[in-house]
This record gives C-alpha cells, sequence and structure tokens, in this order.
C-alpha cells in the first residue's frame, strides 16, 4: 500500500509547469542507447520491456487531470500499453537520425502514457561497433518531462536495461470508475483550498520579497556569487515564429580518453569547445560576436519535485584567447553558478511555486510569452549526465549512449553531453530554421573538441 499512496501522488507544482508547458512546446525527455544486435527476437525484447516496466515505479503511472485545473493532477497506477513500444523500419544510422528527428516534433501524452520506446533493428553504420559487421539495436526512450528530470530518467533507463530483476510492485491498478470519482474528489478539494493556497502564497511572498533582499545583500558582501551575466540574442535565438521550424540532430561519440585532461571536468572541456565552435560558426554567418554564454542545468536539492535542476548562465569567455586561461574561468563561473543555485536564500520562490493554486499557475503558463527577450540567460544548452557504467543489454551489451536536449523558441541550439562506461556522447539538436547547416558546425565542434585535448591542466571544475 506504501507503493500505491506513492504513485497516487499529487503532482508537484514545477512537474506541472513542464507538464503545462508541453501544450506548447515540445518537452519530453529522449534518452538514446546503442546495443550491439546478436539476433534476438523484437517479440523476446518486446516482453523484456513489459515484464520489466512494470516493476519500475516511475514507467507503471500516468497523470490524471483535474476537471478545470481546480487542483494539481495526480500520478495514478496503469498498465503497459502495446502502442508503447514502436518498431522503426531503417537500416542505416543516418536514417535512425533522421526519425528520431522527426520523432523529437511529437509529444507523448502523459494522461494517457507518459512514456514509450521507439527501437530500430538492424541498423549499419552506427557508433562503437565492435564487428563492422555486426548490426547494431538503436533504442530511443521517451518520457513525459513531467515525470522525470535527466537524472532521473537516466536511472530509469539502467533499471529498464541492466541486466537481472528488479522489485516487483504490488500490482495494484486504479479502475475507470474510481479514476472518475477521485478526479472529482480532487477538483472539490482544490475548490475549498483556493483561498487557503492564496493566502499561504502572499505570506510565503512576503518571505521570498525578504530572502530576495537577503540575498542581495549577500551577494553585495561577496559571500554568495553572483548571478550569472545576461547576454543579448544572436541570430541562432531570434527566428520569425516563436515555433520552431523543425529537428536537426548529429551526434559525436569519443572515448572517455579523448576528452580526459587532468584537473578538468568532461563538461568544462565541452563548454570550451562550444565557446570556440560557436564564436567560428557566427562568425561565417557574418555575426561576429563579443560575448556568449551558455546555459547548464545544475542539480539543486531534490524536494517532492520529480525536476531538481535549476537553469544557470555561464560565461563562454570567448574573449580569452589562451585555451588553458579560457577553460579556468569557465570552470570558476561553473562553480560559482552550482554555488549560488543552492543557496537556500534561492529556494525561497520554489516556497511560493510550491503552495500557488493550480489554476492560477496554469493561467501564468498559459499567458507565459514565448518571443525572444533583450536579454538571454546564454546562447545555447549545454547539459551534461553520467549515466554509468556499461553493464547495460537489451539483445547485447550496450555501445553508446545519448540524448536531445529540447529546443524552443529562445534555445534553438542544444548540446546534451553523455557519459556511458568509457565513452562520452556529445549530441547536437537544432532547428533548421536558425541554423540550416548543422553538419558544417558539428565539423567546427569536432574540431574544438580535438583542440580542447592539448589545453594544460588546470583546476577541478
Amino acid at each position: 500500500m506504501i507503493e500505491r499512496r506513492l504513485r497516487m501522488s499529487r503532482i508537484a507544482p514545477p512537474d506541472a509547469t513542464v507538464y503545462w508547458l508541453s501544450r506548447r512546446t515540445r518537452n519530453d525527455v529522449f534518452l538514446l542507447y546503442g546495443f550491439s544486435d546478436r539476433g534476438v527476437p523484437t517479440s523476446e525484447l518486446r516482453k523484456s520491456v513489459v515484464e520489466r516496466s512494470a516493476r519500475i515505479p516511475d514507467l507503471s503511472v500516468r497523470l490524471r487531470p483535474t476537471p478545470g485545473d481546480l487542483d494539481y493532477p495526480r500520478w495514478i497506477p496503469c498498465e503497459f500499453q502495446a502502442e508503447q513500444f514502436l518498431e522503426h523500419p531503417a537500416t542505416r544510422w543516418s536514417e535512425v537520425l533522421d526519425t528520431l528527428a522527426e520523432l523529437l516534433d511529437t509529444g507523448v501524452e502523459a494522461t494517457v502514457r507518459p512514456w514509450r520506446i521507439h527501437v530500430f533493428r538492424g541498423i549499419t553504420e552506427a557508433p562503437r561497433r565492435t564487428d563492422p559487421d555486426e548490426p547494431t539495436t538503436v533504442v530511443a526512450l521517451q518520457i513525459s518531462h513531467a515525470l522525470v528530470d535527466g537524472k532521473r530518467s537516466s536511472a530509469i533507463a539502467r533499471t529498464l536495461f541492466a541486466p537481472g530483476d528488479g522489485d516487483r510492485s504490488d500490482g495494484q491498478h486504479e479502475t475507470d470508475a474510481w479514476s472518475r470519482w477521485y478526479s472529482v474528489t480532487d477538483a472539490t478539494v482544490g475548490l475549498l483550498r483556493y483561498p487557503f493556497r492564496v493566502a499561504q502564497t502572499v505570506v510565503r511572498g512576503v518571505g521570498a520579497f525578504r530572502a530576495q533582499r537577503a540575498l542581495a545583500k549577500a551577494t553585495a558582501a561577496g559571500s554568495v556569487p553572483e548571478p550569472g551575466p545576461g547576454f543579448p540574442p544572436t541570430i541562432l535565438n531570434r527566428a520569425e515564429t516563436p515555433e520552431v521550424s523543425g529537428h536537426l540532430i548529429r551526434t559525436i561519440v569519443l572515448d572517455t580518453q579523448a576528452l580526459r585532461v587532468e584537473g578538468r571536468t568532461i563538461t568544462v572541456l565541452v563548454l570550451t569547445a562550444v565557446s570556440m565552435a560557436l564564436a567560428e560558426y557566427l562568425d561565417s554567418r557574418g555575426e561576429s560576436v563579443d560575448r556568449l554564454g551558455a546555459q547548464v542545468p545544475v542539480a539543486v536539492p531534490l524536494t517532492s519535485a520529480r525536476n531538481g535542476y535549476r537553469s544557470t548562465g555561464v560565461d563562454l569567455h570567448i574573449d580569452e584567447p589562451d585555451l588553458s586561461r579560457r577553460a579556468d574561468r569557465i570552470a570558476a563561473d561553473l562553480t560559482a553558478r552550482r554555488t549560488r543555485a543552492a543557496h537556500p536564500l534561492l529556494g525561497a520562490q520554489d516556497r511560493v511555486t510550491a503552495v500557488t493554486p493550480a489554476r492560477t499557475l496554469r493561467n501564468d503558463i498559459d499567458r507565459h510569452i514565448l518571443d525572444t527577450p533583450d536579454s538571454i540567460t546564454g546562447h545555447t544548452v549545454v547539459s551534461s549526465v553520467d549515466r554509468g557504467p556499461a553493464d547495460l543489454e537489451f539483445g547485447g551489451p550496450v555501445l553508446f549512449t545519448g540524448g536531445f536536449p529540447a529546443i524552443g523558441s529562445v534555445m534553438r541550439l542544444t548540446h546534451g553531453v553523455y557519459g556511458l562506461g568509457d565513452t562520452v556522447t556529445v549530441c547536437v539538436h537544432a532547428d533548421p530554421g536558425v541554423l540550416p547547416d548543422l553538419d558544417g558546425y558539428v565539423d567546427m565542434l569536432r574540431a574544438a573538441l580535438e583542440r580542447v585535448r592539448g589545453i594544460a591542466p588546470g583546476g577541478v571544475g
């Protein structure tokens, strides 16, 4: 019954935010994996997914909305549906990338099922093949962002593909009749709680204002790092319409040793490479810039929300010609952003959001303007996740991993950095409306990654 109560939980406001935003822009989490294709029948792979997912609580729920959004939706138990396992026809790696780009323009419906798995069998020319003649099974796990963030989704994938059995759930599932009854009850409770929620929001809002003043004083005194600087948008952040015009993706799969420099993290090395490639690309488009920044998600202590991160702005210091010193400055900036993001005073606004009435938050999201502002936290996204050892299996041993951070009205070029065992994959996701020649940019990024291998050792970032 503990498991049942867990999976009947009301969604947290930060998770509701990304859920309601998914109605306006695509923001599903995509996890990419490549496995050696040893000829295991697809029916057996499907059976493995069905059985294993039933033992993973996060893969055995769906959202139940509340009428009129008078209260936050709830996660309720559900069973696997056949439509959640999709096999796609493809034979070459390039065809897989093209299909995945199309899938990035789709979204799961979390109120039906918040995840699905895409499978490609017998793929040739995929990265990291141990035998040139051995095909690859490519898997993409698509999950609602309301259910997971980057770290949580990686943990789910590890449980889904790890050898051996996971813990079994209690197997209890709610009937549609009970679901409708609870839905009406939630709406009634939400309506009754509304005035109390408003009062709590006001009280905590006063507390947040005081915390904001205290944070400003602490920042001025130097005890808390300053917030990241704002940046003027470039051609990569401006488009004719707020809507994304399409999706292009590419991957660069490397040995971890290829990005190993003493005293420097892989995240800092990739940020340094992005600083070089981005400046070079913009210059080739006739837009030379003096400053560039990256929006970097950093983990924060988890509350009841499933999304435990803040987006921070990191200066890429392209004004520093010496790459070793540039990497030092990027590392220092990243450390400062992480320190500030974890400061308790910064969580005061989160406590306001935690008691904001659902209907109020939904209205705010629906009215949110998607146009590009005059100042942005960064020109691109660089998200980094370590997915652990390469001990996963799905009809064969795992070869590599990847992912594609969502693009949107402002961030139309994103980078994902994913470690698995002795491999690191740098994935690039772009809107062709602002970056039509993605292969040219990826060539610049690949060359920049080669260059950062030669920088001097430094302090840990």
